[in-house]
């Protein structure tokens, strides 16, 4: 009864920092779009100040604990670079696109993500796991449809077809960066990965503004209302990456993504109170929906991941690294033990 009551909560939990992620992901689409609006086309800036924050914060705590960096330099590197493309082409692409393509197509991360922790990380689905994520894409499907019956909503974008390139592309970066720091965070310290990301992720955007963005920098009109806007979008993503370790370690990269899905309705509801906007039905419908398919994914993880620790044919999916007292050795014994009583137990 303990470990189902530790269970529950657990779930719990991580339910709530997703939804918590997803957020701080509405608030950071607010803010891009508010921007887009305004004629501000520097996505490359507003994600600099956000990797500037998490390394004003997590750097320093690294430095303080003076340990050597557990993975090479040069793979937060490559993971910090493709973060920042991803991020680069979906805010990108509030400048062609309506914010309901924009969320519509952005739901492919969740395809991507699947795919490649199936391919890269050996990570099994079941059938009911499957239905989950079908549920949660169904649902936020119809909190689109309520999006698209919705009169501000009909302006398609100056470059439609464009823009749903750059967030398709976007979300390809995304899936290989959620998938990188799932394996980052489960097998090292979650600080290193987030203060690594930020510094990269500093360094890379900072060098893409020299070259690609001074002028639309220049042209900036500063005011209040613009700089928190810009603070806004940096405070979003500084919660995001916050929380998104912990969500990794806790559940994985796709209950990661399914949860990002309900960032849609609380952009609805953002809208509904800032604007007063009028909420179609299917939002509440749509809601349930996405409620339930991340249930059904939700408490099936156990046994997916049961399945995975006892299957013969599946690979671990790290390697688990010897102590100082060769704890590892005994405890590799034990499995040796156990392995021969269930296959005597087998044979009986």
């Amino acid at each position: 009864m303990e470990t189902k009551a530790k269970d529950a909560w657990g779930l719990a939990l991580v339910l709530f920092l997703g939804q918590l992620v997803a957020f701080s992901m509405a608030a950071a689409s607010f803010a891009s779009s508010f921007l887009a609006n305004l004629g501000v086309n520097t996505p490359l800036t507003q994600s600099f100040f956000a990797y500037l924050l998490l390394t004003l914060i997590y750097v320093p705590i690294l430095l303080h604990r003076r340990q050597k960096p557990r993975i090479p330099w040069y793979w937060y590197l490559a993971l910090a670079f493709v973060d920042v493309q991803g991020n680069y082409l979906v805010v990108k692409a509030y400048q062609y696109s309506s914010i309901t393509s924009v969320t519509l197509l952005d739901c492919w991360t969740v395809v991507w993500v699947i795919i490649l922790t199936w391919y890269a990380l050996g990570t099994r689905y079941s059938f009911w796991q499957f239905l989950g994520a079908g549920t949660c894409v169904a649902g936020l499907g119809l909190v689109l449809l309520s999006d698209a019956k919705s009169t501000d909503e009909q302006d398609g974008g100056q470059m439609p077809l464009l823009g749903d390139a750059l967030v398709i592309a976007g979300t390809v970066c995304f899936a290989f960066s959620n998938v990188g720091e799932e394996y980052c965070v489960k097998k090292n310290d979650r600080v290193e990965l987030i203060a690594m990301l930020g510094l990269f992720g500093l360094f890379v955007s900072a060098i893409q503004i020299f070259i690609f963005e001074r002028k639309s920098l220049e042209a900036v009109a500063w005011s209040p209302t613009m700089i928190s806007l810009f603070a806004g979008f940096a405070v979003a993503l500084l919660v995001f990456y916050t929380i998104t370790p912990f969500v990794l370690k806790m559940s994985g990269s796709t209950l990661f993504n399914l949860s990002l899905l309900t960032s849609d309705m609380w952009a609805v509801a953002i809208r509904l109170l800032f604007y007063q906007q009028q909420i179609n039905w299917l939002y509440y419908v749509a809601f349930t929906v996405v409620a339930i398919g991340l249930i059904v994914y939700s408490l099936n993880l156990s046994s997916s991941a049961d399945g995975r620790a006892t299957g013969t044919e599946v690979a671990p999916h790290y390697q688990q690294l010897p102590s100082e007292d060769g704890s590892t050795s005994g405890s590799n014994l034990d499995s040796q033990k156990k392995k021969q009583l269930e296959g005597a137990h087998g044979i009986c």
